[in-house]
């Protein structure tokens, strides 16, 4: 049976107090399972008609204000693999607008996870519902970049259901919304940044619009290069896609000229289609 403990009271909620840092700079965090390049997916995340499980009961109101506003607050949806070495961290946020999100709760079980502790906190930019999470099979955190990508869909797929305003602001909104996004990556550049963090590793940071797939795209580009992908974390802020991970070469850092190459793999698949891309 599955248990989970719920931080905050009934109608009652502690004011928030940010993502607890790492609990030393200096320790080796478990690596993510790598994608096995010959093996073919599991899951085609990639594509638009990807079917993520929706929720057991979609009777369930997982709306947690009703209020019909105008302006609609940019939904978020953050997983975070360093801040716990035991869990996967999700937050989620929309406003004010969220409710317990039990009923998101149980498709992330119906996915073979477990929701171990649950809590919500308020600040000025809204509710913050997070969840630490783990594998039933193992009871540690998520290590396959597909599992994770699909916590992320399963979680934006529930938000448009219940929270159809939403759907002009998210990219998943093209395919499942009721009113999809009119350019989801114009005015939205491109960034890739990589720095040192520490002696054995860098810190690469992406930007980009948002898409069905993107996390394990991600990955899978960061792995053909051989690079080691340690821990990390995904942002989905409207259309936007944040990524931050912890890489390394060989236990090392990657030096400039391997830096340049990663670069350049991923500012190549994030590019823009163009006129010539499409020419024939």
């Amino acid at each position: 049976m599955v248990e989970m403990a719920v931080t905050v009271a009934a109608g009652t909620h502690r004011p928030c107090s940010g993502v607890s840092p790492a609990a030393s700079g200096n320790r080796r965090l478990a690596g993510w399972r790598p994608l096995a390049p010959a093996a073919p997916a599991k899951l085609r995340l990639s594509s638009p008609a990807l079917r993520v499980p929706r929720a057991a009961s979609p009777a369930a109101v997982e709306d947690g204000s009703s209020s019909n506003t105008d302006t609609v607050p940019t939904p978020k949806v953050i997983i975070d693999q360093d801040s716990d070495p035991d869990a996967t961290i999700v937050e989620v946020t929309l406003g004010d607008r969220l409710g317990d999100l039990l009923d998101t709760m149980s498709a992330l079980r119906n996915l073979g996870l477990n929701v171990v502790k649950a809590s919500v906190c308020l600040d000025s930019s809204g509710k913050h519902n997070k969840f630490a999470i783990t594998k039933s099979s193992t009871g540690r955190k998520i290590d396959d970049p597909e599992l994770l990508e699909a916590v992320r869909l399963t979680i934006i797929n529930n938000m448009l259901e219940y929270h159809p305003e939403t759907s002009s602001q998210l990219a998943m909104g093209a395919t499942f919304g009721i009113e999809p996004p009119t350019e989801v990556d114009v005015d939205i550049a491109t960034h890739i940044d990589i720095y040192d963090d520490g002696p054995e590793r860098s810190l690469l940071v992406v930007e980009s619009a948002d898409r069905p797939g993107l996390l394990v795209d991600l990955v899978k580009i960061i792995a053909d290069i051989n690079i080691t992908v340690q821990s990390g974390e995904f942002d989905t802020e409207g259309l936007l896609a944040k990524a931050k991970f912890h890489v390394s070469y060989r236990g090392k850092p990657l030096i400039k000229a391997l830096q340049q190459v990663l670069a350049n793999s991923l500012r190549y698949f994030l590019r823009r289609p163009t006129t010539e891309d499409a020419s024939f």
